[in-house]
């Protein structure tokens, strides 16, 4: 696995020029906002930094737990134990919704996506299943806990659930988008999961320390605490400075696997938003006439036109009257197109870095089939669970 994630480490470095756009763009946003309204700006500011500071730090201790061996092994174990490619894609699914739900999809798919990849390769068999679902499952995974997508933290600043009390609302139609969108991923291709597998190749013994603890006081915060940002970003950087300590890491790399201009980037945009959200009302207006299923529609819209941070920032401006269906249409509207989320970006990334040439067009056609039935699935789980 060296040689692997040597090269998205170098790959990573030379692909910077977009996201100092956006931090650009970001920060102009936000002097923007300050001078129309400076009230209004640190209200959507004051909504808007939590989730980006607990994606921050959910990415560090997922990059703890990379170097640890822990997601290399995990790919392992699955080629070695799956007797054909549609038993690999069902404990690939698993891995990738459970690693979404509890240290975020922007972790999921940037460390993921080369681990899947170098497990189709080890098989000997198609790579495209792995490589597409762990975009699109991460998208379709990020509903079952707050921290699974920022989305669902900038949208519940207006409700003070806690991460237990957020999975009992919402594990079932997580669970039924979930499984919508691996259904549509396999009918894709069912033709790449029949390729017979070859012998595994050998993977490192893990380490089982730092990055195990961190995982597992992460998943205890975020189940615990309404608020577990400020937290679970310490224990992050509690683990990275044990890293730097020890010579492991370089502050470079950190700042690179965070993505700090996309994020802080796509936070001005938010809070640009989150601003015009709270000065003009048609946003507020607009969802206060629609219903759960227009609601999502809608979302998922605007996710797609400025991205799902930002939509979020623009649409939870004021508190909406369906909270959980506007998650719905913005944690999987984004599945339709590249601009509907941050894990786009590092997905591709991560999979050019591993060698791969994904097809963005390739994913929209899975996608434009899996958004709209998992949204569905979605809400009408929803309406039974009486929470529509």
């Amino acid at each position: 696995m060296g040689p692997l994630f040597d090269k998205f480490r170098q790959r990573s470095r030379t692909t910077g020029q977009l996201p100092r756009a956006l931090m650009v763009l970001g920060l102009a946003g936000i002097v923007v906002a300050v001078i129309l309204n400076s009230s209004d700006a640190r209200s959507a500011a004051n909504q808007d930094w939590s989730p980006f500071v607990l994606v921050s730090g959910l990415l560090l201790i997922g990059m703890v737990a990379n170097d640890d061996g822990l997601f290399a092994r995990a790919g392992g174990q699955l080629a070695r134990l799956s007797s054909n490619g549609f038993v690999l894609f069902l404990g690939a699914s698993i891995m990738i919704a459970t690693t979404t739900a509890l240290l975020n999809l922007d972790t999921s798919v940037a460390f993921l996506t080369p681990i899947l990849i170098y497990t189709a390769r080890s098989r000997g068999g198609g790579e495209a299943p792995l490589l597409y679902g762990c975009l699109l499952l991460s998208n379709a995974g990020s509903l079952f806990l707050p921290g699974s997508n920022l989305t669902n933290l900038i949208v519940l600043g207006h409700f003070h659930l806690s991460g237990a009390a957020f999975f009992s609302d919402m594990w079932a139609p997580a669970l039924a988008a979930l499984a919508v969108t691996c259904v549509v991923i396999v009918v894709f291709e069912h033709r790449a999961l029949r390729v017979g597998a070859l012998e595994a190749a050998p993977v490192r013994s893990p380490t089982w320390g730092l990055g195990l603890v961190a995982v597992a006081a992460a998943t205890v915060l975020v189940l615990v605490l309404s608020s577990p940002a400020l937290a679970v970003a310490g224990v992050g950087l509690i683990a990275v400075g044990v890293r730097l300590v020890q010579r492991r890491e370089k502050i470079r790399h950190v700042f690179e696997v965070v993505g700090v201009p996309l994020l802080v980037g796509l936070f001005g945009v938010a809070v640009a938003l989150g601003t015009l959200g709270r000065m003009w009302s048609g946003p507020g207006t607009m969802l206060s006439h629609l219903d759960t299923w227009a609601t999502a529609g809608v979302s998922s819209v605007v996710s797609l036109l400025v991205n799902n941070l930002p939509a979020a920032s623009l649409l939870a401006a004021r508190t909406p009257p369906h909270p959980f269906a506007l998650l719905i249409g913005l944690n999987l509207g984004p599945n339709f197109f590249v601009t509907g989320s941050l894990a786009w970006m590092l997905w591709l990334r991560a999979a050019r870095a591993a060698g791969a040439r994904p097809s963005l067009a390739r994913a929209s056609r899975i996608g434009v089939v899996a958004a709209p039935l998992s949204m569905a699935a979605a809400l009408l789980v929803l309406s039974a669970k009486g929470l529509a």
